[in-house]
């Protein structure tokens, strides 16, 4: 090469650099230039409250932001679908975007406007919006009742729980469901309305299940009702005993949200029914008489009946406790129904026979002829018991004709409700027979004043006395 090649080589290169640094310096220049601009406007891709305001001055963003939330209402959704709009009037919405724009603009970096400009946008919610609070919690009420209506046609969601299967109790995975917690979506509503959102996901608030499969609680709750699906539990009823059936006590376990627990219908379709077929108000007593031999006696003063209510709650606990146990129903009445209701010792009266028996620890001690009630006003038959004794008692009360009657008594026993007892009865000649259709009294059994005394001393009060 030549010198004067070289020396045009090398004004060539320098022409070069010039060129170069003049565009780069055009470049910064431009770019300061650009970042002056944006000194006082946002920066490209800013985005606040869900509005574009790039490019904007803050007084420019705040009527837009305030334009654009204003004009839309509030959006909410469930399944992916707008589910209700709410216009923002009636949230008695105002705003003042100001100074959170001021603070977000403050925190930009001018320089930085070019890199915003490839980048994600930058997204921000500013607090600058206000709400009537007593509208606000109206339209939330409303949003709670619509969503529990909506919830009804959803699928529920299932905790895990213990059920039962062939093989004893066992634990059933949760469901996740598609209704909505209600209490969480409302309060979330209110809060995103109250800082300006647009919009609210309720598929965001569905309800969890709170107990899981793996729960410790819960596989304790499942070991406990396979040891009381086992137990024995045994009822004393009059005197004899029987089993409730385990298959019957297996049915009546579950799992109320994680604890074991009885279902009380059952168990008080259960009790119900042995009232139904125990109950000795409401049913008659299998008497083996003297001399009519069984016979079945009405339901009379001495008598019981199961509380149901009460029965149901104390064999609920004591099933439970999960040990093996014998009891007797809570009952209301004249006595109980952990015994016999007919033991040893007893009074029979025989209507037919005219005749009455005192039996005492299973032998005769007392017996006699009677004249019970004349035929309109007969003796009822019924299970009684003497309620009370007393001496030199005058009955009243009145004759078939309307008059009046008063018949003084030495001994005077009642056994039932109606003024019907036993006492002896010096008007009349002679007993038994058929005296009683002539001569009979008026619905109290006439005993002879001799036999009168002795059963007065010998029979004690709360004595069961059988009249059929």
């Amino acid at each position: 090469m030549t010198r004067n090649e070289r020396r045009n080589s090398h004004n060539k290169t320098h022409i070069g650099v010039i060129v170069v640094l003049v565009l780069l310096v055009a470049l910064i220049g431009g770019y300061a230039l650009r970042s002056t601009y944006y000194a006082k406007r946002f920066l490209p891709n800013t985005v606040v409250n869900g509005v574009k305001i790039n490019n904007l001055t803050i007084s420019e963003a705040n009527r837009k932001i305030t334009r654009e939330l204003k004009d839309s209402p509030f959006l909410i959704k469930i399944d992916n679908k707008n589910w209700k709009e709410i216009n923002r009037a009636d949230l008695g919405w105002q705003n003042d975007y100001l100074p959170g724009l001021k603070a977000v603009q403050k925190k930009q970096n001018p320089f930085s406007w070019g890199m915003q400009l490839v980048s994600a946008a930058d997204t921000k919610d500013v607090d600058g919006n206000t709400l009537d609070e007593t509208k606000l919690d109206a339209i939330g009420e409303a949003v709670r009742a619509e969503l529990t209506q909506a919830n009804t046609n959803r699928t529920a969601t299932e905790n895990a729980k213990v059920t039962r299967t062939d093989n004893g109790f066992e634990i059933t995975p949760e469901k996740q469901g598609t209704t909505i917690d209600v209490d969480a979506a409302v309060t979330a509503f209110k809060e995103a309305a109250k800082t300006g959102k647009q919009n609210i996901d309720f598929d965001n608030y569905l309800a969890k299940p709170t107990i899981t499969k793996d729960d410790a609680t819960l596989k304790k709750t499942m070991d406990k009702m396979n040891a009381v699906a086992k137990i024995k539990a045994t009822y004393s009823i009059n005197g004899k005993e029987f089993q409730i059936p385990t298959s019957s006590i297996n049915t009546w376990l579950i799992d109320d949200n994680g604890t074991m627990s009885l279902d009380q219908a059952k168990v008080t379709a259960y009790v119900t029914s042995l009232g139904e077929k125990y109950n000795t108000s409401s049913n008659p007593t299998e008497f083996n008489s003297t001399r009519r031999g069984k016979v079945s006696v009405p339901s009379g003063t001495y008598s019981w009946t199961i509380n149901t209510a009460s029965e149901v709650a104390a064999l609920t606990e004591q099933i439970l406790a999960g040990k093996d146990f014998t009891r007797s129903p809570i009952v209301t009445g004249a006595t109980t129904a952990d015994k016999a209701l007919i033991d040893k010792t007893y009074i029979e009266v025989d209507l037919e026979n005219q005749h009455m028996w005192y039996y005492k620890d299973g032998k005769v001690a007392i017996e006699t002829d009677i004249v019970s009630g004349k035929p309109s006003s007969a003796t009822p038959a019924g299970v009684d018991y003497v309620w009370s004794k007393e001496t030199n008692k005058t009955l009243k009360g009145q004759n078939d004709d309307g008059s009046d009657y008063a018949s003084p008594v030495k001994y005077w026993m009642p056994i039932d409700w109606t003024g019907v007892g036993i006492h002896d009865s010096d008007w009349q000649p002679a007993y038994g027979g058929d005296l009683w259709k002539t001569r009979g009294s008026h619905g109290c059994v006439n005993t002879p004043p001799d036999v009168m005394a002795k059963l007065y001393n010998t029979v004690e009060v709360g004595t069961p006395v059988l009249v059929f």
